[in-house]
């Protein structure tokens, strides 16, 4: 059972992190790989929560560092 979670859960890693787009500015992707490691430790939804914050900083994060950089230099 253990195996096939971990198996399920890497497949689920490896093509979420082949996308560009943020789906809801990361939460959904964040969500789905905290919950899967929130199970594992027996805190399912503690997880997809905790994991959904952190993917929307993440998104929000690198969103502001291709803004920042797409933006002409002050002279």
């Amino acid at each position: 059972m253990i195996r096939l979670v971990a198996a399920i859960a890497l497949s689920t890693l490896a093509a979420l992190s082949l996308s560009d787009a943020a789906e809801a500015k990361g939460c959904i992707k964040g969500a789905l790989v905290g919950g899967i490691a929130g199970h594992m430790a027996g805190h399912g939804k503690m997880g997809a929560v905790a994991g959904c914050a952190i993917g929307h900083h993440r998104a929000n994060k690198k969103d502001k560092q291709q803004n920042q950089g797409q933006q002409p230099a002050a002279q």
